[in-house]
């Protein structure tokens, strides 16, 4: 990758809905050659997709929790049954693997601290991986991006 892709990438990220003729003139190359490069970018998986960011409290989620769970079994069979669950609950939105003190990390979106009591007593705490959820709840976001830093 060059300057030029780096260029194209940080253009995307700040606005991603950018037509192809306005990002060629954002990053200084003809339609074509740009589009060739988006394209090529997408390819080699740079790009994996592009999405709406919504706000989640204008569509009625009000809660942002942080939970961090600890495991009591590391076999295969258990981690990839959290895992299963992880992956298949729209809630969850984030899911990281941790060092430290506990296992995981996870980042969850709810209607209310109901819904949120509901996905762990239903989804998460009755696995048997699971030796405990320590939750945290998100007061007041003071920054929220996905943009990745970029040195262009």
């Amino acid at each position: 990758m060059d300057r030029t892709d780096y260029k194209i990438l940080s253009e995307l990220q700040s606005e991603g809905r950018l037509s192809s003729q306005a990002l060629a003139e954002r990053v200084g190359l003809s339609t074509t050659p740009c589009w060739r490069r988006v394209k090529k970018l997408e390819e080699d998986g740079v790009i994996s997709g592009t999405v709406a960011i919504l706000d989640p409290q204008r569509i009625g989620l009000e809660v942002t929790a942080v939970a961090e769970v600890s495991l009591a079994e590391h076999d295969d069979e258990a981690v990839r049954e959290f895992e299963d669950v992880v992956q298949r609950r729209p809630e969850i939105l984030e899911c990281h693997t941790m060092s430290g003190g506990h296992d995981y990390h996870l980042k969850i979106v709810c209607r209310n601290i109901g819904d949120y009591e509901a996905l762990l007593r239903k989804h998460i705490i009755p696995l048997r991986a699971v030796k405990g959820v320590n939750s945290s709840f998100v007061l007041r976001s003071n920054k929220y991006t996905t943009a990745l830093p970029l040195d262009v």
